[in-house]
């Protein structure tokens, strides 16, 4: 009990007025830890920090939409569809942080390895938008994704410290429930526009 106490109080005095871990935390803080202990060579912090960018805010996938109507002129309409369906994805993962406002870990046995725009955690917006990205790109190129995309962003942002497990988990579920919606509409759009020919 004593050692419990002077853990809590050491996370009240990193950020005053920050809450303790609530009991089932400490599980995933556990986990976290374990995650960094065990993957956090100095190269995959520098891959994560390189995922962390190009996630931050939804640029990157956003990005890639606008080169796909760029390269995919027959169906630029759909690529661009596509990337505000990927920014709105982002964008309903930050009103769900607003609306829960869980803080980001803090202990002793999690390193911060990257500046964050928010001191909000749940859900994790890069796993919201890299998985709807991949969901609603991978309808737009025939090809599945997500495998390839999704998993190395959602450690990342454990290797990095910055989320606990179910941040990633519930984020990529948001995520791919937006992208789902998103694809379904396209693939819609495509078959009216097939039958109006």
């Amino acid at each position: 009990m004593a050692a419990t106490a002077t853990q809590e109080q050491r996370q009240r005095a990193v950020e005053p007025g920050t809450p303790p871990p609530e009991p089932e935390r400490s599980v995933e803080i556990a986990a976290l830890a374990r995650v960094q202990h065990t993957l956090g060579s100095a190269p995959a912090v520098r891959a994560a920090r390189g995922l962390s960018l190009f996630g931050e805010h939804a640029a990157g996938w956003f990005a890639l939409g606008l080169l796909g109507a760029a390269v995919d002129r027959g169906r630029r309409r759909d690529w661009l569809a596509g990337a505000a369906g990927v920014v709105a994805a982002h964008g309903a993962a930050i009103a769900v942080k607003r609306v829960v406002r869980r803080q980001r870990p803090i202990d002793e046995s999690v390193r911060v390895l990257v500046k964050t725009p928010s001191s909000l955690s749940f859900p994790s917006s890069h796993a919201t938008s890299t998985t709807a990205a991949a969901v609603v790109y991978s309808g737009l190129t025939g090809r599945n994704l997500v495998p390839a995309l999704v998993p190395p962003m959602l450690v990342s942002r454990l290797v990095l410290g910055v989320h606990y497990p179910t941040d990633v988990l519930a984020g990529s579920a948001l995520g791919a429930a937006v992208g789902g919606l998103v694809r379904r509409s396209l693939r819609n759009r495509r078959g009216n526009r097939r039958r109006t020919r």
